[in-house]
């Protein structure tokens, strides 16, 4: 499935990839990171949707990427694995969450993750780019996420979302006038239906 839609990922990359639904089914039965029924299509519904920000934002090689409120690690841990010339910190407040996102990095071997159990308000280092899926309301996850931008003028959120989002675009941008969000669908490049309702935006800087 990952490979008809990212055909240029290597052996080794798929191969990594091919281990995460075993590895989320060991770790939930011991700590419940994932609902049943998403576990059951963990390639579809988490790997897949995490991997969806790169068809409409490629992420530059050399930054910083933070993932705020990962859960176990997406689309974290799978932007890591596809971009192992970036570093990334997912963050979580649940503690046994971010236990499960270090085994699962250590587990495969990944080098350019480190799981941090904090909430996004309170990290004292910043970052290039904030990631988020379906954490909370635009608005309040950009006042935290410029918050941990290491330049808010160049830096950007990249947040995956569902539903109608009109009404929360309208509240950001009357409290944010000078930045702008950009929406994208994401079943223009997936036919799937799971991803029919599904949204990417960034918001960055207005040019």
């Amino acid at each position: 499935m990952i490979k008809n839609y990212f055909p240029d990922f290597t052996e080794e990359q798929l191969a990594l990839f091919a281990k995460l639904p075993e590895l989320y089914e060991d770790w939930n039965s011991m700590i419940n990171v994932i609902s049943r029924k998403d576990l059951d299509q963990l390639t579809l519904r988490h790997v897949l949707h995490s991997l969806s920000i790169l068809k409409f934002h490629p992420l530059p090689k050399g930054i910083s990427l933070v993932d705020i409120g990962t859960g176990g690690g997406f689309p974290g841990i799978p932007l890591a694995i596809a971009c192992p010339d970036i570093e990334f910190t997912l963050v979580d407040s649940i503690g046994k969450k971010i236990k499960v996102v270090n085994a699962v990095a250590d587990a495969l071997g990944l080098k350019n993750v480190i799981g941090i159990h904090s909430r996004g308000e309170d990290l004292k280092d910043r970052y290039d780019i904030v990631t988020a899926r379906a954490v909370t309301r635009l608005a309040p996850l950009w006042k935290w996420s410029k918050q941990v931008l290491r330049n808010p003028q160049t830096g950007k959120l990249i947040t995956l979302k569902g539903g109608e989002l009109d009404d929360e675009i309208e509240e950001f941008e009357e409290i944010n006038p000078l930045y702008r969000v950009q929406k994208f669908d994401l079943k223009e490049q997936f036919s799937n239906e799971f991803f029919e309702t599904k949204q990417l935006l960034v918001v960055e800087k207005k040019p």
